[in-house]
This record gives structure tokens, sequence and C-alpha cells, in this order.
């Protein structure tokens, strides 16, 4: 096996992924903005408990 049927083999997967997603419409783009808000919101959490306690 050579190094191009890798590539080439990974390509197609990639094809075959991107074909689902106009099924799916939106619902990838909000579940996307959902994780990073809630993951955003975490970290300003943490970064306040973090400036309460006088660490910079």
């Amino acid at each position: 096996m050579q190094f191009k049927d890798i590539v080439y083999a990974l390509g197609d997967f990639f094809e075959w992924t991107f074909q689902i997603l106009p099924f799916l419409g939106n619902i990838p783009n909000i579940l996307f903005l959902a994780i990073g808000s809630v993951l955003f919101i975490y970290w300003m959490m943490e970064m306040r408990k973090h400036a309460q306690a006088g660490e910079n």
C-alpha cells in the first residue's frame, strides 16, 4: 500500500461525510455554537475564580 492510496482513501471518506451535511441542515452549526458557548462560559467562570483569589 502506497501513501497515495491512504491519501485518496482519506479524501473519499471526507467527501462521503460532507455529503451528509446538507441533510443535517443547520443542526451542526447550532451544536458547535452551543458547545462553544458552554465552554466559553465555563472558562470565564474559572477566570473569575482566579481573579477573586488574587491570582494573575
